[in-house]
């Protein structure tokens, strides 16, 4: 049986605990590669708990990929990871390993066109839903803001002490890290922390993902660095000379992929090897819908990972903000330049993130997108599933579907038609060749949704 012991009178539920002590055995190399782990039933037999707690823990290991299941013999510690192949003919697959692409050249994806007049909603994979019977408590966090004195001079450059605080305590909630406040520095975003972290790397180039998020790899460029395409649905082993990774591990953007445990710990050792540095972009973490949040790489290795999280998913993007916790040795470099810049997030946008966390508004407000999230999703995979393959498990604001460019231009363009602007999956690749249909569904209504999923499926059936 597994050496694993369960506290009753703790406040972590039991399903947590055990799948947190079966990760941890994985880790230490305690259970091997290949192993086979006990059947739920003799292990909640042996641990005195119900069948389901060792089922929902299995389940959780399982999403997170450091199980898998094998129909008819049992659960066993992975061996292999997970990969996209191409569903449609005229998708193709690209090399095995890392394509630089020369500094200075051009990042505009292939596809992407600017808004046509008569769009009137878009499905991206940005835009949050707002549930307007929370639109009191974000009246009263400006409210707040409004009535409290402002700093005289440049604020802390980490940020404000008690919103640190409250984001320390939640990410140690959500996502696993045992934080000290002083460890977190509030950025103006997403990109705004990348931007923090691109001068203290040593010269060389970066690894962005490909497919992947596109501000990220202008933002490499706009620094001067080359982009190396790191294949996102490929185990990486070798980062060659790239000082850094930049990764969507917990739900890749946009192809929707939780990076299996098998792959995080090879991109580590990659990192290790090539003294790199891994930043994590937690960016929706949160929105999963079948099983609990896949637990920040980070937490693998804060000496090697420097984690990006932000506000735009949860709240709203115009908030602007974000937060970064970086290795000691970025953090104290990054940490002496925003001092001398004067650096730092807006102190409006922290102080109501800070009520709406005392507030427990963000609480609810995920709550309400993930029961949104969780009934939209499987409608657009009833609408798509005929036509075209489901690239990522279903979770967070938008889902992602691969088929022939032409096939998804067309779709694209009917949908455009009809009053709503529809992502190429191309227009997030460089090098990959995969091709399909990037389809948001948090910043539209439900009738709304419909009607692009009508023009959308219309196209692709005639």
């Amino acid at each position: 049986m597994l050496p694993v012991t369960l506290d009753r009178t703790s406040s972590e539920p039991l399903p947590a605990q055990l799948a947190g002590q079966v990760r941890s055995l994985v880790l230490s190399g305690t259970l091997g590669t290949g192993d086979r782990l006990p059947s739920s039933r003799a292990l909640a037999a042996d641990l005195g708990v119900s069948r389901a707690v060792v089922e929902q823990a299995y389940d959780q290991l399982t999403a997170e990929g450091w199980l898998e299941a094998r129909r008819g013999s049992g659960t066993y510690v992975a061996t292999t990871h997970t990969t996209i192949t191409a569903a449609a003919p005229q998708m193709t697959s690209r090399p095995t390993g890392a394509t630089s692409r020369p500094t200075g050249a051009t990042s505009r994806p292939t596809g992407v066109t600017s808004r046509t007049t008569g769009v009137t909603s878009r499905l991206d994979t940005g835009t949050p839903f707002f549930d307007p019977r929370l639109e009191l408590g974000w009246r009263r966090a400006w409210r707040e803001v409004s009535v409290t004195a402002p700093p005289r001079g440049y604020d802390d450059p980490r940020g404000l002490p008690e919103l640190r605080e409250a984001l320390a305590a939640r990410l140690g909630r959500t996502r696993g890290m045992d934080l000290h406040p002083d460890e977190i520095i509030v950025t103006a975003g997403t990109t705004d922390g990348l931007r923090a972290l691109l001068p203290e790397l040593r010269p060389g180039p970066v690894a962005v993902e490909d497919p992947g998020y596109r501000a990220a790899a202008e933002t490499v460029l706009t620094y001067g660095r080359e982009v190396v395409d790191l294949p996102a649905v490929e185990t990486v082993g070798d980062l060659g000379d790239a000082v850094a990774a930049y990764v969507t591990p917990a739900h890749q953007h946009p192809l929707g992929r939780v990076m299996p445990a098998t792959d995080r710990l090879a991109l580590l050792e990659a990192a290790r090897r090539a003294e790199a540095v891994v930043i994590e972009d937690d960016y929706d973490s949160e929105f999963r819908y079948d099983v609990a949040p896949v637990p920040a790489m980070a937490t693998l290795d804060r000496g090697r990972v420097a984690y990006l999280g932000t506000a735009a998913k949860s709240v709203v993007p115009t908030l602007r903000l974000g937060w970064l916790v970086a290795p000691p040795d970025l953090h104290e470099l990054v940490l002496r330049r925003r001092t001398i810049t004067h650096a730092g997030a807006a102190w409006p946008s922290q102080r109501a993130l800070l009520t709406l966390l005392r507030d427990g508004w963000l609480d609810r407000a995920v709550r309400s997108a993930r029961r949104v999230y969780a009934e939209r999703a499987p409608r657009v995979a009833e609408a798509m599933g005929p036509y075209a393959g489901l690239a990522g498990p279903l979770a967070g604001m938008y889902s992602t579907w691969l088929l022939p460019e032409t096939d998804a231009v067309r779709a694209r363009d009917a949908a455009r038609a009809a009053g709503f602007e529809i992502n190429l999956l191309s227009g997030y690749a460089r090098t990959s060749g995969l091709t399909g249909l990037v389809i948001g569904f948090g910043g539209v209504s439900d009738t709304e949704l419909d009607q692009a999923l009508t023009a959308v499926t219309g196209a692709l059936r005639g």
